[in-house]
């Protein structure tokens, strides 16, 4: 049994422990960042942030002297996912590599638990993936110009191969529908694979589809490429004119993926991930990598990400809602 005196000498030290409050993230943000292995989860395992996450985790490895794993997690549509991450304490060890979904998601889906701008800090562009618009060769378009011109005389009699609703191949789409004044009909598949089957087979008659599902099938001769939907000409198709530039000026549509981490995760943290995220990718092989998987390498700072996220809110929720685009 303890003495009194050894009683009344612990007494001050029980206090104290009781009176200052326990804050987890606070102890293991003032040891050395990083001092455990880190965390970056993914939703597709075949997919572009896959691949991106996997590329960029060497360098991380290296440079930061501790593991970065990549955490697969398909499935729910990415919500869960992506609230483990925005639910995650603070501290840098769990991050999230994912594509414009994260913030667009919220326009088709009601009663997210997640908020993309309250629940989740950028810390950098990782890629961009550019849609080309391809067509079956038995349609009669050589150009932008020619497809307009052909949507108008046809009303309703063109469509379009697309994958889930919300997909960069039905937003593309829905906003070439609207700059353009056309109506042309989405015929839905479960996934950009089989749309792009089906426009091989003639099921379809064209498609905004993503660089790496159509390029064999380019070159084979089987589907002709008429414009690549980025603002510049694309390094994935060199000679392809632009959608913009061949009859619809202003007309631009990717899939852009990147990191983020929970919100409030210091800036210190942000900042020497953002550093080691962009030196990655800026190596000749990553670059090379990306190219061969269909994606062009792309970084930022953490405050550019959250513009070009702020930006594509405003811009592709309202095609999402005047299209009517509801997730399944």
């Amino acid at each position: 049994m303890p003495t009194l005196e050894k009683i009344a000498v612990s007494w001050p030290l029980f206090v104290c422990a009781v009176m200052v409050p326990w804050n987890g993230a606070a102890i293991a943000q003032a040891q050395p960042y990083p001092a455990k292995p880190i965390r970056i989860i993914t939703t597709d395992p075949a997919g572009a942030a896959d691949i991106a996450a996997r590329l960029i985790a060497p360098t991380l490895t290296a440079n930061l002297g501790q593991q970065v794993i990549i955490d697969n997690r398909p499935g729910a549509g990415s919500i869960t996912s992506i609230e483990t991450v925005a639910r995650s304490v603070p501290d840098g060890y769990t991050l999230l590599l994912h594509g414009s979904p994260v913030w667009l998601m919220q326009f088709m889906r009601a009663n997210l638990p997640w908020d993309p701008l309250r629940d989740l800090a950028p810390v950098s562009l990782a890629t961009t993936l550019p849609n080309v618009l391809t067509v079956h060769p038995s349609l009669p378009v050589k150009n932008v110009k020619d497809l307009i011109a052909l949507a108008k005389a046809r009303p309703g009699e063109l469509n379009y191969g697309a994958g889930s609703p919300g997909a960069s191949n039905h937003l593309a789409a829905e906003l070439f529908n609207s700059m353009a004044r056309i109506n042309m009909v989405r015929i839905g598949y479960k996934g950009g694979g089989p749309a792009v089957l089906g426009l091989i087979g003639g099921q379809t008659q064209l498609m905004f589809a993503t660089a790496a599902s159509v390029k064999p099938h380019i070159d084979s001769g089987r589907l002709r490429a008429v414009a690549v939907t980025t603002a510049s000409p694309s390094v994935l198709f060199p000679g392809l004119p632009t959608v913009a530039a061949s009859g619809l000026p202003g007309y631009e549509a990717l899939t852009i993926y990147g990191l983020f981490a929970p919100a409030k995760t210091s800036a210190a943290v942000i900042n020497l991930l953002n550093k080691e995220v962009v030196g990655a990718l800026a190596r000749p092989d990553v670059k090379e990598r990306l190219a061969r998987s269909g994606a062009e390498s792309a970084s930022s700072t953490p405050e550019g990400f959250g513009v070009i996220v702020r930006d594509d809110i405003a811009r592709w929720g309202k095609v999402i809602r005047d299209a009517g685009i509801r997730a399944e």
